[in-house]
């Protein structure tokens, strides 16, 4: 008997020790944030901004002072007047270049044309659920920066938009085009194919790069995690749900014990966020990645054992309304730590 109740004891305390480090200790470790692995390179490498022309020149050399953007892991959203389009792990929507060729890969865009449409670098790029990894490769430019290119097209943002869900490169010049998943021209319905022209929306400029011809979009990223990471360009590295929307700590609830104190009218504002699997998750701790019961019996999603929120605020991807509200509400990041809260 004495032996039992001692088995009994160790089991107990052994579960408690489990809860404690899960909910109770920092958190570090993360998952995902891998390179692309299966993609091969495309084809061979570029030989230089030769074939451009026009407004932006063709100085290679200043090519190397141009700003980039890393593409990550990429994502689709459905725009109404574009079809599928292919976005960067920001949300921010990639361009192809008629002026480009795809076989060999080769980029037109030098000089000052870079400044105004940046060059996606392969960093870390993944292809979206349902996209064949090998139409991703790597166009080595003259400066050696690794452009993304997807079927051949070497891939671009557009200086002019601001945020996720903006595709006013659409159209501009003529010669510049949101890119689909497959690296065809963005197109409703299917997809043109990658030789032929797509139609300039209402509104497109000339050829000198300068002009906006479609107006951002609001649409939400399709084919995310459950829950992944987003880098915002003011709050860093930060999580996101599915639909793109960013995710919230609130400093009023506790970790140990989990326990919430957003009830009732607060979750008008602020909707909780329900269980995710673990393995539909990119890029977060999954120490602590548990839920808990609600007074109100709902199940929400943790991270590090914090309870997770949206905002009603935020009404596309990309805006974080939410964050500081009332010096309480905070974006939450991949650690689960909150982002830019007072000491």
């Amino acid at each position: 008997m004495k032996n039992w109740r001692n088995t009994a004891l160790v089991a107990t305390a052994a579960a408690a020790a489990l809860t404690l480090t899960a909910c109770g200790q920092d958190q570090g470790d993360r998952i995902g944030g891998q390179s692309v692995g299966a993609a091969a390179p495309a084809g061979a490498p570029g030989q230089g901004g030769d074939g451009y022309g026009g407004a932006y020149g063709s100085d290679a050399g200043a090519s190397a002072a141009a700003p980039t953007s890393v593409a990550g892991q990429l994502a689709v959203w459905k725009s109404g007047e574009l079809g599928d389009v292919l976005t960067d792990a920001e949300g921010r929507t990639l361009y192809r270049f008629d002026k480009d060729t795809p076989n060999p890969p080769k980029s037109a865009c030098e000089g000052d044309c870079a400044k105004t449409w940046p060059v996606v670098t392969a960093d870390g790029a993944k292809p979206p659920a349902g996209v064949d990894a090998t139409l991703l490769g790597v166009l080595t430019r003259p400066d050696g920066t690794k452009q993304l290119t997807v079927d051949g097209w070497p891939m671009y943002r557009y200086a002019k938009d601001a945020k996720a869900g903006d595709a006013k490169g659409q159209g501009v010049g003529g010669t510049w085009f949101a890119s689909a998943p497959d690296g065809k021209k963005a197109a409703p319905g299917e997809s043109s194919s990658a030789g032929e022209p797509a139609g300039e929306p209402a509104g497109s400029q000339g050829g000198d790069g300068s002009g906006d011809a479609a107006g951002g979009q609001e649409q939400a990223p399709a084919d995310r995690a459950g829950l992944s990471v987003r880098k915002d360009p003011k709050l860093g590295e930060v999580v996101v749900d599915a639909k793109g929307m960013t995710v919230y700590r609130f400093t009023k609830d506790s970790a140990w014990p989990m326990k919430t104190a957003c009830t009732g009218a607060c979750l008008d504002k602020w909707p909780i966020v329900a269980p995710v699997d673990k393995n539909d998750t990119e890029g977060i701790t999954t120490k602590g990645y548990v839920t808990f019961k609600r007074p109100d019996g709902k199940e929400q999603q943790t991270i590090d054992c914090w309870p997770l929120y949206t905002f009603a605020g935020d009404k596309k991807p990309g805006d974080t309304n939410g964050q500081g509200v009332g010096g309480t509400w905070y974006a939450v990041t991949p650690d689960g730590k909150l982002v830019g809260a007072p000491k």
